[in-house]
């Protein structure tokens, strides 16, 4: 996307934005097209079951992963999110166990707040903080490591990325968060979860602005 240069136009406040992906990941719009892009998502899925996989749990199959991706799509939505990104094909056969949501614009909880002292504050809150800069907006990226609980339905542990980057111009300020998590599923080395968090941090270096 080519950045306007007109002062004018740099002043304006974005429309959107846009992050690409990585490649055999897919995404599901949370506010409207939701049903469409599960039933694409289930179609290309099943199309692509392994040679052999029997034809009468096909339709099984089917019903198991839409089932899973809806209630996905749920819980992302009441998290406020915008758009969920999550991978679809496997990679050495296993289909990793990872996501990432983009939230809904947010808005400061009172009016005259600077950006820049809310991102000073995380920084200096927020356990594995650093400061990152995305298509030239200052933002915090967090990395929390969350333990398995067992007593609140939490399984195994976690790691949760986010990045939180504040709306050029907008006025009240407001925010979008780019939240990140991958299972560390029994078996599962640290190692791995790393490679998933650099995929992460990799995308975001795909992240732009785009305006009306």
């Amino acid at each position: 996307m080519q950045r306007p240069e007109n002062p004018t136009e740099t002043a304006r406040t974005p429309v959107g934005f846009n992050v690409v992906p990585p490649p055999g990941w897919d995404t599901i719009p949370l506010r409207s097209g939701t049903t469409k892009a599960i039933q694409r998502i289930v179609r290309k899925s099943v199309s692509q079951l392994p040679v052999g996989f029997p034809k009468d749990d096909i339709p099984r199959a089917r019903m198991l992963l839409t089932r899973e991706l809806k209630e996905t799509a749920r819980q992302a939505r009441e998290s406020d999110g915008l758009t969920l990104y999550l991978p679809v094909e496997r990679m050495h056969g296993l289909l990793i166990p990872a996501s990432f949501v983009a939230s809904e614009p947010l808005g400061a909880p009172s009016g005259g707040v600077d950006p820049r002292r809310v991102l000073i504050d995380l920084a200096r809150d927020s356990e594995g903080a650093s400061a990152q800069e995305l298509d030239g907006v200052a933002a915090v990226r967090t990395l929390t490591k969350l333990s398995a609980d067992p007593s609140r339905g939490i399984e195994v542990p976690s790691w949760r990325v986010q990045y939180i980057v504040p709306i050029p111009n907008s006025v009240p300020a407001q925010w979008i968060t780019f939240s990140f998590s991958t299972l560390l599923a029994n078996g599962t080395n640290t190692e791995f979860a790393e490679t998933l968090v650099e995929l992460f941090d990799a995308v975001m270096t795909t992240f732009r602005w785009s305006y009306a």
